[in-house]
């Protein structure tokens, strides 16, 4: 392996043929290039995306009501139905596994805005009346402030907690703590300031949010005995799927619904989502390694097919050593260790180049947040490398078995 001699021959028989030799480590260069370019680029997009969750419980789920689709209990179909105070004691005392179950209520229908006033200035935004577990599952923190806690709830207290978008647009440069707001006729004081945690956004945009206590919201707006969704999070190992089909089932009992009614519930799983985005992104890793491997291999392929062609040109050569008293394992090992710096060097060059193009595009790239953090880790760069080596020597076995059926005698008559 260290031989002096046997590298100087190496390098010989390379350097003799320097365009075909370049030519050929091209193939295998572009397929480690390929594979790690490919391999990095699927890492940005899935950090961006599942980087995107951070925050939310992704054991959670929301249900709500939608119009029945089958008649029962006397019921024609398409009854619209709620759900009322009476259903939260019913789901957190009957259904096992729940860690949270929050009703939340919403000013005006989904993605509604609603004119919010500090002053002279007016603005837009989602109002919500939520229980203090909501931020379980909400993506946002507190720069300022506090959130909603169960006194609020219990004294019905006008307090709200804002979203950073209505601070900038309602009170800069002011400090909005302790001041009040005029919602819907309604005045609140300003008690915390929530900000969005992450780039997802599941429904209204978190920042232009505004959280008011359930209670409070009920009697304020008119929305006594109301319950529009709830947010439900399962136990740690509790399957979020189980929770809902059990709610699922208690409510349609509750309301007088037809229990194969699936479509009298709205959902949104958020563990089969993040499952969903998680299989998604494997699926791209998978058919990324496919690719690049194929690449690889045809490039090893390639150093195969050079390497007999180059036996071809030695065969007097071969014959010469044959005589003189080469052992099968001399002439295979020189094979071998020919393809295999071969294979090397080029999967050198073009994990190298892959590595700085994934570099470049990390800082082009800055605080995207559709693509974050390109690279492979060091598992990726030694199964490359394990790749590199198995397809060097792939591409020198057969070149090797073709010298060694070579007969001495035959080669030194070769011209």
């Amino acid at each position: 392996m260290f031989d002096n001699d046997r590298w100087g021959e190496i390098w010989n028989t390379l350097s003799r043929n320097k365009l075909r030799s370049f030519l050929t480590m091209f193939g295998v260069g572009w397929g480690i290039f390929m594979l790690v370019v490919m391999l990095g680029m699927g890492n940005g997009l899935k950090n961006a995306v599942l980087g995107g969750f951070e925050g939310f419980a992704t054991n959670s789920c929301f249900l709500w009501t939608m119009p029945t689709t089958k008649p029962f209990a006397g019921f024609q179909k398409g009854r619209r139905f709620t759900f009322d105070n009476g259903d939260i004691a019913i789901i957190r005392n009957n259904v096992p596994g729940i860690a949270v179950c929050s009703p939340q209520l919403q000013l005006g229908g989904w993605r509604s805005g609603n004119n919010v006033s500090y002053g002279s200035k007016v603005g837009a935004f989602s109002v919500y009346g939520s229980e203090p577990e909501v931020i379980q599952v909400e993506a946002v923190r507190l720069p300022q402030g506090r959130f909603l806690n169960h006194a609020d709830l219990r004294e019905e207290r006008k307090v709200a907690v804002i979203g950073q978008d209505v601070v900038d647009q309602l009170f800069k440069p002011e400090d909005p703590i302790g001041r009040y707001i005029k919602i819907s006729g309604v005045y609140f004081q300003v008690v915390g300031v929530s900000k969005k945690k992450s780039s997802a956004e599941m429904g209204d945009n978190p920042d232009a949010k505004i959280y008011v206590p359930f209670t409070t919201f009920q009697k304020a707006f008119n929305a006594l005995n109301e319950v529009h969704w709830f947010t439900l999070v399962a136990e740690p190992g509790v399957d979020v799927g189980g929770v809902e089909r059990q709610v699922r089932l208690l409510m349609a009992r509750k309301h007088r619904v037809d229990p194969t009614d699936e479509s009298a519930f709205g959902s949104w799983n958020m563990q089969e989502f993040y499952g969903m985005m998680n299989g998604l992104f494997l699926g791209i890793g998978g058919l990324s390694w496919f690719v690049g491997i194929c690449t690889l291999l045809a490039g090893a392929i390639g150093i195969g097919n050079i390497m007999l062609v180059s036996i071809q040109e030695r065969t007097k050569e071969i014959g010469i050593r044959r005589s003189l008293g080469a052992t099968p394992r001399n002439i295979t090992g020189q094979i071998v260790q020919e393809a295999l710096t071969l294979t090397l060097i080029a999967g050198y060059f073009g994990l190298l180049a892959g590595v700085g193009v994934l570099e470049a595009v990390r800082s082009a790239a800055g605080e995207s947040d559709f693509f974050k953090n390109p690279g492979v880790d060091l598992f990726v760069a030694l199964v490359a490398f394990a790749v590199l080596i198995a397809s060097g020597l792939l591409a020198g076995l057969l070149p090797a078995r073709r010298a060694l059926a070579i007969k001495a005698v035959d080669a030194l008559r070769a011209e």
